[in-house]
């Protein structure tokens, strides 16, 4: 089996998320920015590395959401023979700096701010509906909702 770590950003300002549209080996959809950890790189470096990479923006990780896993089988992977074991670190993020715009030569080809209202119209990876929970449960202050 294959291992693959990727770390990705939540970020939503304004009642906008920033997405990355993902468009590879002829299957394609709305994420989150993020992707691959390299070597020994921190999923926290690599989160902030790849919104970068992806969106031209600049980006605080600012508090760990949660970690999904998923095994993609032998059948469904463009490459490879094996299953792939994924790991996805996924974190609530803040633009810092930075323009937007659309990544080069990469596996993305867009990215947008989206009103949160428009997301579930999408063509979507389940990653982002897994993140959005995610984000979700967790308060921005860091105070859990008080009881009922």
């Amino acid at each position: 089996m294959d291992i693959r770590i990727g770390a990705y950003g939540v970020i939503i300002r304004e009642g906008e998320i920033l997405l990355s549209h993902w468009n590879e080996y002829g299957r394609s959809g709305w994420t989150l920015p993020g992707g691959g950890i390299e070597g020994a790189e921190h999923p926290a470096v690599a989160a902030r590395r790849e919104i970068f990479e992806e969106t031209g923006y600049e980006a605080s990780v600012d508090r760990l959401l949660g970690i999904d896993t998923m095994v993609v089988p032998a059948a469904k992977r463009h490459t490879g023979a094996s299953p792939l074991y994924a790991m996805r670190v996924i974190y609530r993020a803040s633009v810092v700096g930075g323009e937007l715009r659309n990544e080069v030569g990469g596996s993305s080809d867009e990215a947008r701010w989206v009103p949160l209202s428009e997301v579930s119209g999408l063509k979507r990876v389940s990653l982002l509906d897994i993140a959005l929970r995610m984000n979700d449960a967790e308060p921005a202050d860091g105070v859990p909702p008080a009881a009922p």
